[in-house]
């Protein structure tokens, strides 16, 4: 399914980059600093209102959130949005994985309403199909990605996502799965935790993996698939469309030890058949155009491997095709508000 989307994909992220050029402050400095939090002194409440245990939004808040650890980066300007805000880019060196390549980010306007300051904000980390390099299309303003999410937050629909887009391949010539491959770059090591890293460094996250999810189509959305999979204990949730259930990188070989722990479908079984997993649900929730091959494999994967703590949600789009743009509408007919229900939100605290 990756392969046969090459083409569809190759347009799309052409079409995005198009647009991006029009952009007059494009290149520009931009920061995602929030307004100024203030921590409740010591022995004080800090205000707020109650909660049901009697205790304050605020200190709810300080429990949950992650304020920004450092060190920031420095972004540009790629693109703006109607409502002001701002889609920016910046390179990141993966300490981690030692791979260096770009990330483009979004934070909604409600990350710079005041009466969030001390709160932290889910992340969405949105996956292109095709090679997803150099460029991640989710980044371009014509699929409508951070424009939608402002507009089904505040038709209570969807969380206020802060959406974050790397790179999804080393280079435009091999599929990586975004994995680990023995003698390859570490892709893996490059998503689940050199990307969140930097998420954690420049802005308000949650703690705990409630705040965490991801999205992709075709290829990212294996990689989101298998990387929630792999990690329950980083992330909740997947938005998987027009996914493959397992690994198929050219470049495995030999690994067949390192390709398995790789694959959706091992890592699921094992997750929802050991005890282990019974403190790790994740929510999965895949997508599918009517018009699109790969129907009767999804439906496969949740019957044999949707129990326990593996919950799943099968969207059908009707006449949806292999699409960026068919997964989009996706989301606003009922997927978005799904994870967005299994998910931390904001937590007001003025």
């Amino acid at each position: 399914m990756k392969r046969l989307s090459k083409a569809l994909i190759a347009a799309v992220a052409i079409g995005s980059v198009a647009l991006v050029a029009g952009c007059s402050d494009e290149g520009d400095p931009v920061s995602f600093d929030g307004p100024s939090a203030k921590a409740p002194a010591a022995g004080q409440s800090g205000g707020g209102a109650q909660d049901s245990n009697g205790g304050t939004a605020a200190n709810e808040a300080s429990a949950k959130t992650l304020m920004p650890t450092g060190p920031k980066a420095s972004f540009t300007t790629q693109n703006t949005l109607d409502d002001g805000t701002k889609i920016g880019v910046t390179t990141l060196e993966g300490a981690k994985s030692g791979f260096t390549g770009k990330v483009w980010v979004w934070a909604p306007k409600q990350y710079f309403d005041p009466q969030y300051a001390n709160s932290g904000f889910p992340v969405l980390i949105a996956l292109p199909g095709g090679n997803g390099y150099p460029k991640n299309y989710w980044m371009g303003t014509d699929l409508k990605l951070q424009s939608s999410i402002s507009k089904w937050s505040k038709e209570g629909k969807s969380l206020p996502f802060i959406v974050v887009m790397p790179v999804l391949n080393p280079d435009a010539k091999y599929y990586y799965d975004g994995s680990d491959i023995p003698g390859q770059p570490k892709m893996g090591t490059w998503m689940s935790e050199d990307v969140p890293d930097f998420v954690k460094a420049n802005f308000r996250t949650f703690k705990s993996r409630d705040g965490w999810a991801f999205m992709g189509s075709s290829s990212g959305a294996f990689v989101g698939l298998k990387s929630v999979l792999q990690h329950p204990d980083k992330f909740k949730a997947v938005i998987a469309s027009g996914p493959d259930t397992v690994p198929d990188s050219p470049l495995w070989g030999s690994h067949t030890k390192e390709k398995a722990a790789n694959n959706p479908e091992k890592l699921a079984k094992a997750l929802s058949t050991t005890p282990a997993g019974k403190d790790k649900d994740v929510c999965l929730a895949f997508q599918i155009g009517t018009k699109e091959r790969g129907m009767n494999n999804l439906k496969h994967f949740i019957r044999n491997y949707g129990k326990g703590p593996v919950k799943t949600r099968l969207q059908i789009i009707q006449g949806g095709e292999h699409n960026a743009k068919t997964y989009v509408t996706g989301m606003g007919d009922g997927t978005i508000q799904w994870i967005s229900e299994h998910m931390q939100a904001p937590i007001p605290t003025s």
